[in-house]
């Protein structure tokens, strides 16, 4: 059976063994190069608008049947190694066809503070996860979102936040122009040792930030494609909106139009989402890898008081993933939920997943400035935001998961 994996920016399925290629522009003997133009099927697929050298489906190779690693452009005649998605017409990273790429879509509700925690994942990946596990973790691909590279759309957020203390206005909708395109990261570290060599392996990995309004509504919720390529899935959930918060902790005044989604109703439409799209029947579950994390619980550190263990971050200094503290915090947020009168959450979970884990998080450390919109003074100080990814790619075998004794 042909492989299919996931396109990393348009999400749409493609055979890994027959991608697409594009022109280089170089030409050949008495043949200029081509010239780029706008590209319809990738601003289609992706909202890219800026203008590239033409895409082509290689000729069929007669001998075996998978495409050649080089073609020749049908314009212009140049030998080209540059391969492309075959539906959005987007450069793919060299080997791609070749490495376990997991897609995990990072979604939530309106106010869950989606793009900073994105933000932040994105710089502890290039910073403090690439350390710790001795990774060489870089953006890949061009200028995805237009004129902007995903290098440039990170340095700018970092000193938005980071140096200028400054939050985010609402991301826009998926529907809309001004949508957020895909970050996607190359995860490579030390793999096995053969008897040629040491071997390495790549892993590449594609957040998306969606808009929380496209969550709102069953009916916005089944236009977000990503949800059926998705191998596993972050959400993030608002936990002011949790039955009982408003008795125990201070809620912010950001939500001026009412439009707070309730964390149940936003995991309902998901949950309908993936059934339809991947036809999973109302009497089996679905098996999809789920990272539920609570996000801006720092809101709750006083209420629930420094000596609670959720607030004890496991050790951050080994290269593996914590398996242990992970059981531990899933049940420890599970009991917050029953506390909270969000019972009926792990209720919808428990009867529709199989492989669901609770996180809390903090991407700032502490409570912002809602009214105008500035981070604590202290500063940034991201807390347990990288552990629901590192917690995917255990499961995915791309870093290590350890059980400790008891």
């Amino acid at each position: 059976m042909r492989r299919k994996t996931s396109c990393p920016y348009c999400y749409h399925r493609i055979p890994a063994k027959r991608l697409w290629y594009q022109c280089n522009g170089r030409g050949s003997v008495n043949r200029p190069g081509c010239p780029a133009t706008r590209d319809e099927a990738r601003e289609t697929g992706t909202g890219f608008k800026g203008i590239v050298r033409p895409s082509f489906r290689p000729g069929w190779h007669r001998v075996r049947p998978v495409f050649p690693r080089q073609a020749n452009c049908p314009g212009c005649g140049s030998l080209t190694g540059i391969r492309v998605c075959p539906r959005c017409h987007t450069p793919l990273p060299v080997g791609f066809d070749r490495s376990r790429s997991p897609l995990i879509a990072m979604i939530g509700a309106k106010n869950t503070g989606k793009t900073v925690y994105l933000t932040v994942l994105a710089n502890e990946l290039r910073t403090t996860l690439r350390r710790r596990f001795h990774a060489d973790v870089r953006f890949t691909g061009d200028a995805q979102g237009g004129a902007e590279s995903p290098l440039r759309w990170l340095e700018r957020n970092v000193d938005r936040v980071y140096q200028r203390g400054q939050l985010f206005a609402q991301t826009a909708s998926a529907g809309s122009a001004g949508r957020q395109e895909a970050l996607v990261f190359e995860w490579r570290q030390a793999g096995r040792r053969t008897l040629t060599g040491l071997r390495f392996r790549t892993t590449y990995l594609s957040f998306y930030d969606t808009a929380g309004e496209d969550l709102s509504s069953q009916g916005r919720s089944r236009d977000l494609r990503y949800l059926d390529a998705a191998d596993a899935l972050i959400v993030l959930l608002d936990p002011f909106t949790l039955p009982q918060a408003a008795d125990r902790i201070v809620t912010p005044d950001d939500d001026k139009e009412g439009t707070r989604e309730s964390a149940k109703t936003v995991l309902g439409n998901v949950t309908d989402t993936l059934r339809e799209s991947r036809s999973i029947p109302g009497d089996k579950p679905i098996r999809l890898p789920v990272a539920v994390a609570f996000a801006k619980i720092d809101a709750f550190f006083d209420a629930l008081g420094s000596d609670n263990p959720l607030f004890e971050v496991p050790d951050e200094s080994t290269a593996h993933y914590d398996e242990t503290a992970g059981r531990d915090t899933h049940e420890q947020v599970r009991a917050l939920l029953h506390e909270f009168g969000g019972d009926e959450i792990d209720s919808h979970l428990s009867t529709n997943y199989t492989n669901f884990r609770y996180f809390v998080v903090s991407a700032l450390g502490a409570p912002p400035d809602y009214a105008n919109q500035k981070v604590d003074p202290g500063g940034v100080r991201p807390f347990r935001v990288a552990e629901p990814l590192l917690w995917l790619l255990s499961r995915f075998g791309v870093v290590r998961g350890e059980t400790r004794r008891r």
